[in-house]
C-alpha cells in the first residue's frame, strides 16, 4: 500500500500535493486573468502564462507542486508580466561615495535638460531646419554660438562622446601623418580605450616622445618633420605620476606647434567649464584657459565636470574645427537629438554662474558640506538599525568622498554616512545584505570596505527614497 504523503512520481495522490492535471489550461487562466489582457494584450499574456504553466508542470510532475498555489495563479501570472515590464535600465541610489560614477550614469541632469529634453522629444523640432530661412539647418548651429561664448572658442562642434571627440580629432587633422604624444601620456581610460589604439584607429602613425615620467620641450622640438600633422596633449585625468617628473604645458607647446606649422590638440577628459576652487574644490583645467594658451583644438566630456549628458565638446579654431566638422566620419559620431536638446539647456545654465550650485546637480552634490551630510545620516540611523535589526549593528562614520569618472583621481571630499557590520562576522551574512539592497524596488549601491558596507549619504538629496523602502528590506532579511 503506498503512504498518504507519498510522493506523485512513485504513484501518490498526496492531499497536499498538485498533480498535472490540475494545471487549468491555458484560455482558461487567460479567461480568469482578463483585466491583466486588457491592459496588456493578449500576446504577452499568453506568451507568460505558457511559461509559467510549463514550470509548474514540471513540478506537479516531481510531486513538489503545493495545491495552495493554483489559488494564487492569477497573481503569479501578474507578477511575471511586471517583472517582463520592467526595465532593465533603472534609477537606483548611489550611496557609493563616488559622485560622478561611470557604471551609474555618471552626472546627473539638471530640472532645465529633463524639461528641456521632454518638451523636445514629444514634438517635432526644428533640429536640422532654420526657422530664419526656411531652409535645411546644420544642428551644430543650435550650441555653436553658446559654446564659443562660453569657452572664448572660435568654433565648437559636438560628438556622442569625448572618446569620439578625440578619436575624430585625430583622424581629421592627422590621418596619414605623425601625431607627437608625451610617453608619459599615453593613458589607457575605462573599457580599454587607449591612445596607441585609438591613433591607430584614427589612421595616424604615433610618434611617442619623452619618457615616462620626464618629458621636455626640446622633445617635441627635435620630433617635428615634415610628416608630422598633429601634437596631442593628453590630460592624465584617471591617475597622478608623482615624485621626479616634468611634462610641457599647454602654454610652453603652443609656440612649438606653430613654428613647426603643425595644430596642438589637448583632450580636457573632465570637462570643467568653470574654476572650481571657488567653491573649495580641487582645481581642473579649463577649455577656455586652453584655448587662450594657444592650442588650436580642446576636447572634453559633456556628462562629467559639466554636469549634462553624454557627448564630445570640440572647441578651437575656425581652421582646425572647420576640418573637424567636414571629416566624413562626424556624421557617424554626431549627437543625437536628445542629448542634444539636454546639453543645449546644461550649457545655458552656465550663462548665469551665480545659480549654478543651485540648478547644477553635479556641482550641489560636490559642495555639499559635510556637516549636512552627517546630520542626515545621524537622522537615518534609527530607522536603518530597525530595518537590520538583529542581524547587524549601524552606525554613523566620518567618510570620504570622490569625484569620480577620472576627475581628480587622488583628490577627496569629506563626507559622512552610515556603516552596517554583520553581528555574526561572516561575509555570507554581509553579502546577502548588499545583495537585499540591490533588490530593493530602487536599488541602493553602497560599497564594502573592511568587512562593512559603507552607505555615503552625499548624493541621497532626498531620504524618502531610502526610509520608503526599509519595510521591504526587513521582510528580505527575515
Amino acid at each position: 500500500m503506498v503512504a498518504p504523503d507519498e510522493s506523485v512520481v512513485h504513484g501518490s495522490k498526496a492531499p497536499d500535493k498538485a498533480a498535472p492535471k490540475d494545471l487549468p489550461a491555458l484560455d482558461k487562466l487567460l479567461r480568469e486573468c482578463a483585466a491583466l489582457v486588457a491592459e496588456h494584450g493578449h500576446t504577452l499574456v499568453a506568451r507568460e502564462a505558457r511559461g509559467l504553466l510549463d514550470a509548474l508542470r514540471t513540478r506537479a510532475v516531481a510531486g513538489e507542486l503545493p495545491r495552495a498555489e493554483l489559488a494564487a495563479l492569477p497573481q503569479a501570472l501578474a507578477t511575471r508580466v511586471a517583472a517582463r515590464m520592467r526595465p532593465n535600465m533603472r534609477a537606483v541610489l548611489n550611496l557609493s561615495g563616488t559622485v560622478i560614477h561611470t557604471n551609474l550614469g555618471r552626472a546627473l541632469l539638471a530640472d532645465a535638460a529633463l524639461q528641456q529634453v521632454l518638451a523636445l522629444t514629444g514634438a517635432p523640432n526644428n533640429l536640422e531646419f532654420d526657422l530664419d530661412t526656411g531652409g535645411r539647418g546644420d544642428r551644430d548651429d543650435l550650441i555653436e554660438d553658446l559654446l564659443c561664448e562660453l569657452t572664448g572658442a572660435e568654433a565648437a562642434t559636438v560628438v556622442n562622446n569625448n572618446a569620439a571627440a578625440v578619436l575624430l580629432g585625430i583622424a581629421a587633422l592627422a590621418r596619414g601623418k605623425e601625431a607627437i604624444v608625451s610617453r608619459g601620456e599615453l593613458v589607457e581610460i575605462g573599457g580599454a580605450f587607449r591612445m596607441p589604439d585609438v591613433m591607430s584607429a584614427a589612421g595616424a602613425t604615433l610618434v611617442e616622445v619623452g619618457t615616462t615620467n620626464r618629458t621636455h620641450p626640446r622633445d617635441y622640438e627635435g620630433a617635428i618633420n615634415p610628416r608630422t600633422g598633429l601634437i596631442v596633449k593628453v590630460h592624465t585625468s584617471n591617475y597622478a605620476v608623482q615624485g621626479f617628473t616634468a611634462s610641457v604645458d599647454e602654454a610652453t607647446l603652443a609656440p612649438i606647434a606653430r613654428a613647426g606649422g603643425v595644430p596642438l590638440m589637448t583632450d580636457l577628459g573632465s570637462g570643467a567649464l568653470v574654476d572650481l576652487t571657488q567653491w573649495g574644490l580641487p582645481a581642473e583645467p579649463l577649455p577656455q584657459t586652453m584655448l587662450a594658451a594657444g592650442c588650436d583644438v580642446v576636447t572634453f566630456s559633456g556628462d562629467k565636470l559639466l554636469g549634462g549628458p553624454q557627448g564630445g565638446l570640440i572647441v578651437g579654431s575656425k581652421a582646425a574645427v572647420g576640418r573637424i566638422r567636414k571629416f566624413p566620419m562626424k556624421r557617424a559620431l554626431r549627437l543625437s537629438k536628445l542629448p542634444f536638446a539636454a546639453l543645449e539647456a546644461t550649457l545655458r545654465l552656465y550663462l548665469r554662474p551665480e545659480r549654478l550650485v543651485q540648478d547644477l546637480p553635479t556641482l550641489r552634490l560636490l559642495t555639499r558640506p559635510q556637516a549636512q551630510i552627517a546630520a542626515l545620516a545621524q537622522a537615518l540611523l534609527p530607522a536603518l538599525e530597525a530595518a537590520v535589526a538583529p542581524r547587524f549593528a549601524v552606525s554613523v562614520v566620518a567618510l570620504q568622498s570622490q569625484i569620480g569618472s577620472g576627475s581628480l583621481p587622488v583628490e577627496r571630499l569629506p563626507s559622512a554616512g552610515l556603516a552596517l557590520a554583520a553581528l555574526d562576522g561572516r561575509g555570507r551574512t554581509l553579502e546577502a545584505l548588499v545583495t537585499a539592497l540591490r533588490r530593493l524596488p530602487r536599488p541602493v549601491i553602497g560599497r564594502v570596505h573592511d568587512d562593512r558596507l559603507l552607505l555615503d549619504l552625499r548624493c541621497l538629496e532626498d531620504p524618502a527614497l531610502l526610509t520608503g523602502q526599509l519595510g521591504v528590506l526587513k521582510e528580505a532579511l527575515a
